[in-house]
């Protein structure tokens, strides 16, 4: 007889061990507290009920579901448009008509030259919506709701509702005047809401890399994004609690001239995007390549080399487990999780994306796609402290103290987001 068959506590635990998951995070995250008589109860509930809140709202309701629907629309959009600028400029490489008959057309696709510039032209239009105070309508709306949710203070509501759409040093601008005055809980709380989240510049590129592993990406890609702000709020509260409020409103970061201008910098500043990336993938690449070519000249280990991969499948595969991927796939699931905090999420995605049909299932395509959707890796450290020690040189050195702890407090919270929308399959 198999106990998961019958209506025992085990059958429970196997088919929602998310719930496991969830108390699990939680407690984690209380573990690396600075204050843990200082955590509230009250907070932890509210946080997480307004996570699942939104996630509810958002992938349950199907008038919810239209305007991002609209927005797959507008991604498959930008890449059509991408690839006539690519073609224009690359040729063939850049995905334009092949002067040669081919044998094998999909190895003429060139992440570099056909999918990444698609970074650049949202960047460009990303800046332009923000002159024509699209955004900060966007961003004002959010920092509202959360304000009044989570009762957080006025700025930290700008830079957390901001995160949605924009990158981990681009948001904090909006409150720089503030920034200094912060305690240090709401400076880790915008740090972590920048490490849990992903920036609108790049949700197209992850759409793209997507869209044959997962249905409607930009939907969960999105979503993503919002429901694992909530998160970052809660669990970074926890691990350092608030002192005090800090109140404020959006100030305006950019002064253009004319329409051209936002364009023209918009692309500027995604140019210096598109180029970190593609070294990053290079060198990040060759980094465990050669890491696994060192690993694999030790004694195998249960009768297989070691490498990165299977390290961290056994590390990180009860906390997939946990996420409720069930235990077979766990050990796939793990070493994209680890890839991630290692590496960074494009890696992440791109391996994903390439797993062979039925390595995954379609549920934990999905869970693993939200726990890969944020910046929480080890060089996110220097993006941070580059970016948000340049805004206030003061307070640098604190930025560097709560680096490592960003990174954990960011993981958890995308690893909430993948845990409850695994648990919302079920129903």
């Amino acid at each position: 007889m198999n106990l998961t068959d019958i209506n025992t506590p085990l059958h429970f635990i196997a088919n929602h061990q998310g719930l496991i998951g969830i108390i699990f995070f939680f407690l984690f995250a209380w573990v690396f507290s600075e204050n843990r008589r200082e955590v509230s109860l009250k907070m932890l509930t509210l946080g997480l009920f307004m996570q699942v809140a939104f996630a509810v709202i958002i992938l349950k309701s199907p008038y919810a579901r239209i305007p991002f629907e609209a927005l797959t629309g507008a991604v498959h959009a930008l890449r059509t448009a991408t690839l006539a600028g690519t073609s224009f400029v690359f040729g063939f490489v850049g995905g334009g008509t092949v002067p040669f008959t081919t044998t094998n057309p999909s190895g003429l696709f060139s992440f570099a030259f056909q999918a990444l510039p698609m970074v650049m032209v949202v960047g460009a239009i990303s800046m332009l919506l923000f002159h024509w105070r699209i955004l900060p309508i966007v961003v004002k709306g959010f920092a509202w709701v959360l304000e009044r949710t989570l009762n957080i203070g006025g700025a930290l509501g700008v830079a957390a509702g901001a995160k949605v759409f924009l990158g981990q040093t681009e948001a904090p601008l909006l409150i720089r005047p503030y920034l200094k005055d912060f305690s240090r809980s709401e400076l880790f709380t915008v740090m972590t809401c920048g490490m849990a989240t992903t920036s609108g510049t790049i949700m197209a590129l992850y759409c793209t890399i997507l869209e044959n592993t997962i249905p409607s990406p930009m939907t969960h890609i999105l979503t993503a994004s919002i429901i694992s702000i909530p998160a970052a709020i809660t669990i970074s509260r926890i691990m350092v609690p608030p002192t005090h409020i800090t109140s404020g409103e959006l100030i305006m970061p950019y002064k253009f001239t004319s329409w051209l201008d936002p364009i023209f910098r918009g692309t500027t500043e995604s140019l210096q995007m598109f180029l970190n990336i593609i070294a990053m993938l290079i060198v990040v690449t060759a980094l465990v390549s050669l890491t696994n070519m060192i690993l694999g000249a030790l004694p195998d280990v249960a009768g297989a080399a070691l490498s990165l991969e299977r390290i961290f499948g056994l590390i990180l595969a009860p906390v997939t487990w946990m996420m409720g991927i069930p235990w077979a796939e766990a050990p796939v699931a793990a070493d994209l999780l680890g890839t991630k905090t290692v590496t960074n999420e494009v890696i992440a995605f791109m391996a994903l994306a390439k797993l062979p049909a039925g390595v995954l299932s379609a549920k934990s395509n999905l869970i693993m796609t939200y726990a890969l959707c944020g910046f929480a890796n080890f060089v996110s450290i220097g993006i941070l402290v580059g970016g948000i020690g340049s805004l206030v040189p003061e307070r640098r050195d604190e930025v560097v103290n709560l680096g490592m702890k960003c990174v954990i407090a960011g993981t958890i919270s995308t690893c909430l987001s993948g845990t409850i929308v695994g648990l919302l399959q079920s129903f």
